[in-house]
């Protein structure tokens, strides 16, 4: 059987804080932000929110759209750098925040590509079939870990949940190829320190330029398919810049990708569901047409997911 998507969720706080609030923070400017990042607001969680919450009410709503119930689940799989505690694990946070009492629970550290290794996870089990449904989830609190005096990264990220429901889908539907990767040896150019993000921002961006290209055509073509077969790209919101290239890799018109980096920011492993659930509620997307999902993020970690949409 085919592994696909059967609902979407999202949640971002309230808080919005805008480029003109961080002028008065750090030595920046909304001008100096938006042309280098496309970023113009983020969403920042209060200190009464943590990312359990998050992922919880992205989960609930992505459990209304599939019609299934918390019980429905076998598998919860959480996406995140910034859990609640170092253990018990974000994921078995959510599962009693939602009821999910049938599912077995665990998260993933695979950074801003971690919702990519999730899906991908979700699939083995599926199609194996050990079990029927897993609710993926990639919820972030970015800006615990964002040292707000670095102008360098106080500017780029934001805090946000969005969740998929995964399972069974007819045979021509779901995910029809991926592609995972890593490359240790560049651990060193973004990760977390004693408590703040560090990132190399210069070899960052070469890195994402070349990874997000290569493995959206990897997967393309893992799929039997050509670029003129895609529909819409939903890349890492990270960088505009980054997006703009792996956009133009595909040859695809500016309106067949997603973009949510101007409203929310980088909110990691989150970005991607975001932007998936948002192009579907805007009806950018719809039930079969083929969407590549793109990310990397630390590790340096990337992955990439070539979907039909539908049941």
């Amino acid at each position: 059987m085919n592994a696909g998507i059967l609902g979407l969720g999202r949640y971002v706080p309230d808080r919005i804080l805008t480029n003109y609030d961080l002028e008065k923070m750090v030595d920046t400017s909304d001008e100096w932000i938006r042309t280098r990042t496309g970023i113009q607001e983020r969403r920042i969680a209060g200190d009464d929110i943590e990312t359990s919450d998050m992922a919880a009410e992205a989960a609930k709503e992505a459990l209304e759209q599939s019609k299934l119930t918390a019980e429905d689940i076998d598998l919860l799989l959480v996406a995140t750098v910034t859990p609640d505690y170092g253990f018990p694990s974000v994921a078995c946070l959510v599962q009693e925040k939602i009821g999910a009492v049938n599912a077995s629970a665990m998260d993933l550290s695979a950074a801003c590509a971690g919702f990519m290794y999730g899906m991908v996870t979700a699939k083995q089990f599926i199609e194996t079939g050990t079990y029927k449904n897993v609710l993926v989830i990639g919820a972030e609190k970015l800006s615990k870990i964002t040292d707000w005096k670095d102008r360098n990264t106080a500017v780029l990220f934001g805090d946000g949940a969005g969740a998929a429901v995964i399972g069974p889908v007819s045979d021509n539907k779901g995910i029809l190829s991926f592609e995972l990767g890593s490359d240790g040896s560049g651990a060193k150019h973004l990760y977390q320190g004693e408590k703040y993000i560090y990132m190399n921002g210069r070899e960052v961006f070469k890195f994402a330029v070349r990874r997000m290209g290569e493995s959206s055509l990897s997967v393309i073509e893992k799929a039997g398919l050509t670029k003129e077969d895609v529909d819409y790209l939903v890349p890492h919101q990270a960088n505009i810049r980054i997006m703009e290239a792996s956009r133009q890799r595909l040859d695809l018109p500016e309106e067949k990708m997603a973009k949510t980096i101007e409203k929310y920011g980088n909110t990691s492993s989150s970005t991607i569901p975001i932007a998936l659930y948002e192009a579907v509620q805007e009806e950018k997307v719809k039930d079969n047409d083929v969407v590549v999902l793109v990310g990397f993020g630390g590790g340096l970690t990337w992955g990439a997911v070539a979907l039909r949409l539908g049941q």
